[in-house]
């Protein structure tokens, strides 16, 4: 007996809800149908169907065994549309989603290079801060800084990031160095709508850096922006402190034109990921789109 062959024909039956009509399906002869059913039976020594001239229902046999057949068939189909897209250039239109700030440093240079990969492709790159839902606003792949929450999602870990205080040394010689988050009320603190702008947060570690306490720190001062590269601009110019996620401040902080404070009080690392609807049966040029991102991502600075 050939097992696939009667996998699918049982699952047939189900779907189609009578022999007859799976024989159809299958364009099998009716004949055939029954008996690929009653040697499956047989082989397994259970009965998977009840039947009558009217009727038919599942065993509870034959609803578990239904679950393994689906599972083993749609394995098998996704491994031979695997080997067919080996093959064939990734094509379509792919929808992708990433923090502002994020998807125009990282993000969309490293789309630019995969669209000249593959041309075939079409891509609608959707930038913003707020956490989007792949299912209802049909998106393909989405880049997200923060814990996932959504457990029928995938996620794949790209890298790391901190919100981190820094100040220009202009700014360090004119207001002083803070040496406690406290230190801060009183200071001028450029704020970016969002997150947090008016108390910024901060990790009171415990005995030996362990354990501790998360705080609020109400800052003020003369310029609140919409867009983080504008607060990081008035920083480097020397207008006061700011609070920014990690990636953001890379090349100032390494070229000194930002320093980093109050190190010892940043919170815990927030992961970056790559993240899509599900696992199975992804289309090619998703698949493809997945694996090129964590290759560019995988060296981007970012604690």
């Amino acid at each position: 007996m050939d097992k696939l062959r009667a996998m699918q024909t049982f699952v047939a039956i189900v779907d189609q809800g009578s022999l007859s009509a799976a024989a159809r399906a299958l364009d099998s002869s009716l004949p055939a149908v029954v008996r690929t059913l009653a040697a499956l039976e047989t082989s397994l020594d259970v009965r998977l169907l009840n039947r009558t001239t009217r009727r038919q229902a599942l065993t509870e046999e034959g609803l578990a065994y239904l679950d393994t057949c689906r599972r083993i068939l749609g394995e098998l189909h996704e491994a031979e549309a695997r080997l067919a897209e080996r093959h064939e250039a990734p094509t379509g239109t792919l929808v992708v989603t990433a923090p502002v700030l994020f998807g125009q440093l990282h993000v969309a240079p490293a789309l630019h290079r995969f669209l000249r990969a593959y041309p075939a492709i079409k891509c609608r790159l959707l930038l913003n801060d707020r956490v989007v839902n792949l299912w209802e606003e049909g998106i393909d792949v989405g880049i997200r800084i923060s814990p996932l929450d959504d457990s029928t999602l995938v996620a794949q870990t790209l890298g790391a990031i901190r919100r981190v205080v820094v100040a220009s040394p202009a700014c360090l010689a004119e207001q002083g160095e803070v040496t406690h988050p406290r230190e801060l009320i009183g200071k001028n603190c450029i704020r970016a709508y969002g997150v947090g702008y008016a108390q910024w947060r901060f990790w009171e570690k415990g005995e030996r850096g362990e354990g501790g306490r998360e705080f609020a720190v109400p800052v003020d001062g003369n310029l609140e922006v919409n867009h983080g590269l504008a607060a990081i601009e008035a920083c480097i110019g020397g207008l006061g402190y700011g609070s920014f996620l990690s990636y953001q401040v890379v090349g100032p902080l390494a070229d000194g034109r930002l320093k980093r404070v109050l190190t010892d009080y940043e919170g815990p690392a927030r992961p970056v990921s790559i993240v899509y609807p599900h696992a199975r049966l992804l289309p090619s040029r998703t698949r493809a789109f997945v694996e090129w991102m964590k290759k560019e991502l995988r060296d981007v600075p970012m604690v």
